[in-house]
């Protein structure tokens, strides 16, 4: 198997923040919070990194240019995280290996939960392993959805989750592992269909299993590491999260 790449999505322009500077150059005790994200990447065995640039594009590149393994894709238009991903096509169109799928405002994640989803892929001869984890706090999150004996079916938004589905405490960090052959050609069969009119990479998950592909919704993270940042007081809680754990 070759060695795994990752795409980071930091495209994004989060008006949360109330800030000029994008949300993934905000740092954390001194340090931009994507690069925290490349930390857990290289940990879990990246050896290429291809970013996900849109909003003031430039100004990441600019920030990351200094990073040998970086490179970057252009999303112009925010059309969704399917659409995002689907901008690293051409970049990765020699890769035939393991793609890992982060997000670049998680700096609590650690490389070696990103490697159990590798392990996962590998041991189940699967095509995407979704990391999950469980909290009752789940307001605005995505639900991992399965059947009566523990499969994985689905992941449903929570805009567009049933009351039922509400209920359901486990989540999806945001987190995935795919082969880079299924994943692409997942993303040309991803619609709109959904209240935000986007292009969600979470429907990937589903559209493989639908095809009989191995799917593995994989308990691998700690509902922490899963904590994006979205607004300052967010960007505090984690400098203090990473100052204890220091």
């Amino acid at each position: 198997m070759n060695d795994p790449v990752a795409i980071i999505l930091a495209a994004g322009k989060s008006k949360r923040m109330k800030s000029e500077t994008p949300k993934v150059l905000h740092e954390i005790l001194g340090r931009p919070m994507v690069e925290y994200v490349l930390d857990a990447a290289r940990q879990a065995g990246a050896k290429r990194i291809v970013v996900v640039v849109g909003h003031k594009a430039e100004v990441v590149e600019e920030a990351l240019k200094h990073h040998d393994d970086v490179e970057f894709a252009l999303q112009t238009e925010q059309l969704g995280t399917g659409h995002a991903v689907m901008m690293c096509r051409d970049a990765l169109a020699d890769h035939d290996g393991p793609v890992l799928v982060l997000t670049g405002d998680a700096p609590l994640l650690k490389g070696t939960s990103l490697a159990a989803l590798l392990q996962e892929l590998r041991d189940n001869n699967a095509v995407c392993v979704v990391g999950t984890a469980t909290t009752e706090a789940n307001e605005g999150l995505g639900r991992i959805v399965r059947d009566s004996d523990g499969n994985f079916l689905r992941i449903v938004e929570h805009k567009d989750a049933s009351p039922e589905e509400l209920e359901i405490e486990e989540i999806n960090t945001g987190c995935f592992a795919y082969d880079s052959k299924a994943l692409f050609e997942a993303l040309t069969e991803v619609r709109p269909e959904n209240k935000q009119g986007e292009l969600y990479l979470t429907d990937c998950a589903e559209i493989l299993r639908n095809k009989g592909r191995t799917v593995v919704a994989a308990q691998r993270l700690t509902i922490e590491e899963a904590m994006g940042v979205n607004t300052q007081d967010q960007l505090a809680e984690v400098a203090r999260v990473m100052q204890s754990d220091a």
